[in-house]
């Protein structure tokens, strides 16, 4: 398997596939997953002509379990550490949930700067700032994070079925289609990584200010959600996020969960593409 060494000395997991002459699409997952939820967009990016790449976060999938780092600021210097180790240019950056934080610290931080980024894509992405408060009054309450924590360090197991079972992919909405292998899935990524760094991970998406980072990307970037997002509500993030970015476009998808790349890969994939070609 592949790894990168960041400088505090955390082994990065990626994957790259595809000729090495193609333009590069680097994929950015959310908590608390591992690249594999990337299968669907890799294999069809791949299928039309382009490398892809993907990684484990820190602490998340193959990736190393370090105590350390658990924060945005490390998530984009380690995205960074393996765009550098690969060489990636001319790359589309595309980041779902925790991921698209990731990209958007990375983007402004990192790839600009380098002309490394050619666009980015923000997919049911916690930017601008999840969390309630004074200046956020629309954000999500405290509480509701620290019930993640308390439910992750009681029983990691069943929360982890908990989530995908229900608000994550939009199952427990009346009518819904529910795959057990979707569930079964999220839960074999999640038990893969550090309990540790998904705990202190919960922070890192949802207490994060991200309105700078916003402001500073001045490339094209995509911005995807959908209206019944029940994990990251969307007035709160893909509506603010347009508002902020310099050169942004957005889709806002009828009734599409906080999982739509998996639920509804058939309907993102080529809207991803067409971006991506323009």
């Amino acid at each position: 398997m592949a790894y990168v060494t960041t400088r505090d000395g955390t082994e990065i997991f990626y994957k790259d596939w595809g000729s090495k002459d193609a333009q590069p699409i680097m994929f950015h997952h959310g908590w608390p997953l591992s690249a594999d939820d990337w299968d669907a967009q890799m294999l069809f990016f791949l299928a039309n002509g382009y490398r892809v790449v993907a990684h484990d976060r820190r602490g998340h999938g193959r990736s190393s379990q370090t105590d350390l780092g658990h924060d945005m600021d490390h998530y984009a210097a380690d995205a960074a550490a393996v765009a550098e180790h690969l060489d990636l240019r001319n790359a589309v950056h595309i980041g779902h949930s925790t991921g698209g934080g990731e990209v958007a610290r990375y983007v402004a931080k990192y790839g600009e700067p380098q002309g490394r980024v050619a666009k980015a894509v923000l997919v049911s992405a916690v930017p601008p700032l999840m969390l309630k408060t004074d200046g956020n009054p629309e954000g999500t309450p405290i509480e509701v994070f620290d019930s993640f924590r308390t439910a992750l360090a009681a029983n990691r197991t069943q929360f982890f079925i908990d989530v995908p079972s229900g608000p994550f992919y939009g199952f427990n909405r009346p009518g819904a289609q529910v795959y057990d292998s979707v569930i079964r899935n999220w839960w074999r990524q999640g038990m893969m990584g550090s309990a540790l760094a998904h705990y202190e991970g919960i922070k890192a998406f949802s207490e994060t200010d991200q309105t700078e980072d916003l402001k500073t990307i001045t490339v094209p970037t995509l911005v995807l959600q959908g209206d019944d997002d029940q994990v990251v509500p969307y007035k709160d993030a893909a509506l603010k996020q347009i508002k902020l970015l310099r050169n942004g476009t957005s889709k806002i998808y009828p009734g599409y969960p906080h999982g739509m790349l998996t639920t509804h890969a058939d309907v993102i994939n080529p809207d991803l593409l067409a971006f991506v070609r323009v």
